[in-house]
């Protein structure tokens, strides 16, 4: 179903309110991961956010005056449907993303450099969308060009040069966000977004609790000198911006959603700069006005 001007607006609008909350995440992420290991810090952040859902969905009736569960058995089924596909992308996707944050050698600034490979997914999803019969317009792609560029120049001379592990393993997460995305256009009509957003990160919890009781182990001194930056990350990161994602895409078209979710990396290094002391040089201003720009023209049309 075509998405009307007004409404992909307002899908934009929600999903760079995504991407602010997840740029800033970048920095707490990295801080995180020097504390304690990947599938611990992953699969507390998911339960936090499954609980935090729940909780606040069943105060506010998911926002549409629901219980939990359908009445209707077709109902339920779409939605645990949906809600363990996205779980199971999702556990995957934010794995790889934090593993890749945690093996760059000392040096290199981590948040913006995973911010500009995360965002790759803005290339990925309108390829995926060609697959799939929704050929993105031409001005989409202008702006996908222009979001590279922007994304290309602002992180650049943020890191060190050379090609790292962490390269590889970001890369490869924004192939797993891409499909994510897709998977939630896709198996998310229909289905209440806070719901949906609630089943996928207890799923991802789940699947994190398992590498990380069988081959991790820290300490609660350890836990507790995380916590502003696992509660951050849970609450908000996965909480608020995910939900935010499954509600934005509902009104924007996917192509268009990605190029608002690609300021994720503007942010990223925004939050490198005031919170880790990462300084913004030209290069990097610049690619922040780029892809602010992508995001202000794939407003103009969405087809």
């Amino acid at each position: 179903m075509e998405k009307s001007a007004k409404n992909n607006l307002k899908g934009s609008l929600l999903l760079c309110i995504a991407a602010m909350i997840w740029g800033f995440a970048f920095v707490a992420q990295t801080d995180a991961g020097s504390k304690i290991p990947l599938f611990t810090f992953n699969g507390m952040r998911a339960f936090i956010a499954a609980v935090f859902l729940f909780v606040v969905g069943s105060i506010i009736k998911f926002g549409d005056g629901t219980k939990f569960l359908p009445a209707d058995k077709t109902d339920c089924k779409k939605m645990f449907k949906a809600g363990i596909i996205c779980g199971v992308l999702l556990f995957v996707a934010t794995n790889l993303q934090q593993f890749g944050l945690t093996v760059y050698p000392e040096g290199v600034a981590a948040e913006a450099r995973g911010g500009f490979l995360t965002a790759l997914y803005i290339i990925i999803v309108p390829v995926l969308s060609l697959f799939m019969k929704k050929k993105p317009g031409i001005v989409v792609w202008i702006a996908v060009v222009l979001a590279i560029a922007g994304t290309y120049l602002l992180c650049i001379g943020a890191g060190q040069g050379g090609f790292h592990l962490g390269d590889i393993m970001l890369i490869l997460c924004a192939a797993g966000f891409s499909v994510h995305i897709m998977a939630i256009s896709k198996f998310g009509d229909g289905v209440n977004g806070i719901k949906l957003s609630a089943i996928q990160f207890l799923v991802c919890g789940v699947l994190s609790l398992v590498p990380a009781l069988a081959f991790e182990s820290t300490n609660f001194q350890t836990l507790l000198s995380a916590m502003p930056q696992i509660l951050y990350v849970g609450i908000l990161s996965s909480g608020v911006a995910y939900t935010l994602q499954i509600i934005g895409q509902k009104y924007a078209e996917p192509s268009v959603a990605t190029l608002s979710m690609s300021l994720e990396s503007v942010f990223a290094a925004l939050g490198g700069w005031l919170i880790s002391g990462n300084s913004l040089g030209a290069k990097e201003l610049i690619g922040c006005a780029f892809v602010f720009v992508a995001v202000l023209v794939a407003q103009i049309k969405a087809d």
